[in-house]
């Protein structure tokens, strides 16, 4: 039998669970704004508006929102062009399908479902799904590195895209003792457009608005001066494991069979 995506609508009539299943049995509250674990909801968005990230700015393959594509090329090659980065800033993990963040959740040996929360958002509640957020990749990288957070901090391609990285809309996530309490990444980042005027940044800046308003990104893309409401997550695509299939710059999703 031949089984189709499913989309889930962000707002239902019926009133919203008031604990969210999780893949080790057990469940989770869903606090008031929604977060799970610390982490606030942000579905999934629609395949169709995802693209490849271009070889030469990734490693690996990698899908984003096409609307960061423009800013993610010119701070990539400005980092390139400077001596001061020391090497390469890349585009690594981008954008991630439900079931790919699922996978990621889920995998073994991760302690319980709050450990896990720690560093990894639940499926459902990752920055990576709105297609606006990714990991960067510094290099040189080393490998032997005990302290992986440290190590990235220390590289002058870090301090570069910290100095520079607003210039081009792009602001970290979840910088060291964030009110958030979620596990520091310096190399989680999101789009939020240098400027509201920016195509696509009026979106990025209302899925982000709880996020920019109460856990504060270091550094931080200045908020609008005329505050932006919050919008409710996009509908919630429920994908295969694997990110989208992409050929000549157009996604579609790969389809998950029926169990």
């Amino acid at each position: 039998m031949r089984s189709f995506p499913i989309l889930v609508a962000a707002a239902c009539m019926v009133a919203a669970p008031a604990h969210a299943q999780l893949c080790d049995g057990r469940r989770a509250a869903i606090a008031a704004d929604g977060r799970v674990l610390g982490h606030l909801p942000y579905g999934d968005t629609a395949p169709d508006t995802l693209v490849p990230v271009p070889a030469g700015l990734a490693v690996g393959g990698c899908v984003m929102r096409r609307e960061v594509l423009p800013d993610l090329q010119r701070l990539i090659e400005a980092a390139a062009r400077d001596p001061a980065t020391g090497g390469q800033i890349l585009a690594l993990s981008c954008h991630r399908s439900i079931g790919y963040q699922e996978a990621v959740f889920c995998r073994e040996g991760q302690g319980d479902a709050a450990a896990r929360a720690l560093s990894v958002a639940p499926p459902g509640h990752s920055e990576h799904a709105t297609g606006f957020a990714l990991d960067f990749a510094f290099r040189p990288r080393r490998n032997d590195c005990p302290d992986a957070e440290a190590c990235v901090a220390a590289t002058p391609a870090f301090r570069w895209l910290v100095a520079n990285a607003r210039r081009f809309g792009f602001e970290m996530s979840f910088p060291a003792g964030n009110t958030q309490r979620v596990k520091w990444e310096p190399w989680h980042w999101r789009w939020v457009g240098a400027s509201a005027a920016t195509p696509g940044a009026p979106r990025a800046r209302a899925l982000f608005a709880t996020a920019r308003v109460r856990f504060p990104a270091v550094p931080a893309v200045a908020r609008d001066a005329v505050r932006i409401a919050a919008v409710a997550p996009p509908p919630i695509y429920i994908g295969a494991i694997a990110p989208p299939q992409c050929r000549k710059g157009k996604c579609k999703p790969v389809r998950a069979k029926r169990r």
